[in-house]
C-alpha cells in the first residue's frame, strides 16, 4: 500500500501541486462535481499517476469524513492539498462562507486525526485575504480557534457585517490563514506540518470567471 495524497478540489492549482509531489503516492481527488474530478483524474492517469476520484462536499462534515475513510482504504494519509473553494462571482455569500471558510476548518480538523507522522498539508488561500483591513487580534483569534460548528455564528461573519461577495471571500481567506496558524500546533503534535499559501492572480478557469 502507498501513502495517500488527498487532493481536495479538482482544479488547476491543486493538480499542478499534485503532479509535482504525487509521483509515488496514491492520489485521491475529491470534488463536489464528479465530472470535474474525473477530468483531472484522467489527465493525471494518462500522465502516469496512480489516481482515483471521489465525491466530497466541503460544506458537509459527514461528506468530508466519508471521503477520508474511503481514501484510507488505499493506505496511510501522508499528504493533503486543499485547493477547493468558490469565488465571489461563482457563489452567494452564504455558500462562500460555508465552503471556503467552514469547510476548510472542518477539513483541517478531520485530516489531522489521521495524518501520518511527518505528513504534510497545504491550504490554498489567496492574496485577497491580505487586501482587507486588519480585523484586530480578538477577531483573528476567534477565526483561528473557534469551534468549527460555531464559526459561522461569529459576529464578524453575520450578513449585516458583510458588504458583498468579495468581502465574504476575503473574510474566508483571512480565516484560512489564521486557521492554519492554529492548526499547525495540533499537526505539530502529530509530527506533521500544515501551511497556507496565498497566490496572486493565476489564470485558471476560476480566475477567468473573475475576469
Amino acid at each position: 500500500m502507498k501513502d495517500v495524497l488527498l487532493l481536495v478540489g479538482a482544479g488547476q492549482i491543486g493538480m499542478a501541486i499534485a503532479r509535482r509531489i504525487g509521483f509515488d503516492k496514491k492520489i485521491i481527488i475529491g470534488d463536489k462535481n464528479l465530472d470535474n474530478a474525473k477530468k483531472i483524474a484522467d489527465i493525471m492517469y494518462n500522465a502516469g499517476f496512480d489516481v482515483n476520484y471521489l465525491e466530497v462536499n466541503l460544506a458537509d462534515r459527514k461528506s468530508i469524513k466519508n471521503y477520508i475513510q474511503e481514501a484510507q482504504k488505499y493506505g496511510q494519509i501522508g499528504m493533503l492539498i486543499n485547493a477547493a473553494g468558490v469565488s465571489p462571482s461563482q457563489a452567494s455569500i452564504e455558500t462562500i462562507l460555508k465552503v471556503d471558510l467552514y469547510g476548510t476548518a472542518v477539513l483541517l480538523e478531520e485530516v489531522v486525526k489521521v495524518i501520518k507522522p511527518y505528513g504534510t498539508g497545504v491550504t490554498i488561500s489567496s492574496q485577497s485575504g491580505h487586501r482587507m483591513e486588519a480585523l484586530g487580534s480578538e477577531i483573528d483569534e476567534q477565526l483561528a480557534t473557534t469551534d468549527c460548528e460555531n464559526l459561522l455564528s461569529l459576529s464578524v461573519l453575520q450578513a449585516e457585517n458583510i458588504k458583498d461577495n468579495l468581502h465574504a471571500y476575503q473574510l474566508a481567506k483571512r480565516c484560512n490563514v489564521k486557521r492554519v496558524m492554529a492548526e499547525a500546533v495540533k499537526w505539530g503534535k502529530k509530527k506533521a506540518r500544515i501551511n497556507s499559501i496565498s497566490p496572486g492572480i493565476i489564470v485558471t478557469p476560476l480566475a477567468i470567471d473573475e475576469f
